[in-house]
Order: structure tokens, then sequence, then C-alpha cells
């Protein structure tokens, strides 16, 4: 039997717990992948499950499995998302979920800021492969950038930060049709090599993301909906099971 993962330690969910604007900008980036039966893989403490069960529209989220190893995190999952109905929650990896939990297939599956922890993550997607319908789609938000890789990184355990060749490599080889691959957040590497590169700071600044989200998101959301930008603080993927 595997052992237990380890707590997680970092303080990254704390202070990107209530960044409304920023959550809502990568939710919108996977229209029209992310609805029906979903699984998410490192759901942390519900940041993003939050936003999208609420989220309206003609295709809604109709049922949730999320899916958090660290049992830290998932006690606080747990308080915020145990009493909705459309959802079920699993302190497991991905390779421990109950296989009653893997039937019907998926519709979707969501990994944000996750797959960059996952030293295997060629082997992840290949098992969410297997679990989504034909059509199903794997929703990824990565950081991208190995250039910016830098004390934040570490201190919230990334393995990497991603190239864009390289994702969508790796989407390619488990299986998946690259449906979308786009540069986000361009404005945000400036704050991020700053803190990780330059004052090489080992915490999130709560109040510092909270004005980035109210001050740099719009801003920098307005400019990339105009100008295609060939670099960002992050990757969007989405990879459609044929």
């Amino acid at each position: 039997m595997s052992a237990a993962p380890p707590p997680y330690d970092g303080h990254d969910l704390e202070a990107l717990a209530d960044l409304p604007r920023y959550t809502g900008w990568i939710l919108d980036e996977f229209d029209p992948w992310l609805h029906g039966r979903v699984i998410e893989v490192g759901a942390g403490i519900g940041n993003v499950a939050l936003r999208y069960l609420d989220r309206a529209g003609p295709r809604p989220v109709t049922d949730a499995v999320l899916v958090e190893p660290a049992a830290n995190l998932y006690a606080r999952l747990q308080q915020r998302v145990g009493s909705d109905r459309r959802v079920q929650t699993v302190c497991a990896t991905l390779d421990g979920l109950p296989a009653e939990l893997a039937a019907p297939p998926f519709d979707a599956a969501v990994l944000v800021n996750v797959l960059e922890h996952i030293e295997d993550d060629l082997g992840t997607l290949r098992r969410l492969h297997g679990l989504l319908r034909p059509g199903g789609a794997v929703c990824l938000f990565v950081p991208a950038g190995p250039w910016l890789f830098g004390s934040l990184d570490r201190a919230v355990h990334h393995v990497r930060r991603y190239r864009r060749r390289e994702l969508e490599g790796v989407v390619r080889a488990a299986g998946f049709d690259v449906a979308k691959l786009a540069w986000f957040d361009a404005l945000g590497m400036v704050p991020w090599f700053v803190a990780g590169r330059v004052l090489r700071r080992r915490q999130f600044d709560r109040g510092a993301a909270a004005l980035y989200d109210k001050v740099g998101v719009p801003l920098t959301r307005a400019v990339e909906a105009r100008l295609r930008l060939p670099v960002g603080k992050s990757l969007v993927a989405v990879g459609v099971r044929g």
C-alpha cells in the first residue's frame, strides 16, 4: 500500500481564495467544454469548483467528483462543498479513485494549477483520457516559461513550468486532440518575476493578489482579447478525446 500524500504546506490557496475575476477568466477559457459530469483533480480547498458549480448557462456542470490527495486541504474542501448534492469528494490520488465514482464516463476533467505538481504528467493525462467519454475534454491551466521558475514555484512545490510545445506534446501523447492552446496573462509575468526571481519571496501576498485581480486582470484581459500575444505567465490547453 502506498503512503498517504504529505500535507500541502503551500500558502497560495489562501492567497488565491477570493480572486473572482482571475478565476472567472480561467473558466471562460474552458467554454464550451466545461459542462455536464466533471472530475476535478487537485481540487484543493474548492476555489475553482465553487466558481464553475455556480456558473449559469445552457450547458452547466450537473455533477462533480472532486479529487484532493492532501488530507489538510481535503478537510477544508469538505467544509466548503460537502453540502452540495451535486458534489462527491474523495481524498485520494487519481490512481486511488474508487471505481464507482468513475462511472459513467465524465464530460470534462479540470486541472487548474495542478499538472505542474505531478512528476508523471503524461501518465495522469492518459488516466484521464480513459475516464472521459468520446468527445469529452481535459481542461488544463498551467504555469508557463521555465525562465520564470523561482522561489514562489519552489515554495508551492512546482516540478516544472511548461513551454508551449512541451504542453502540446504531452497532451497529444496522452491521446487527445488539441482543441485549444493559448498563452494567458502576459502582464502577470512582471510581478511573478520580481517576487520569485528578484526578491525571492516564498509566500504569496494576499493583498497584492487582490489588487491584481481588481486592476491587472481587467486590463490584461482586455489587451489579450484584442491582441494574440506570444507570451504569458500561464498556458491554457483543452484536449478532446476522439
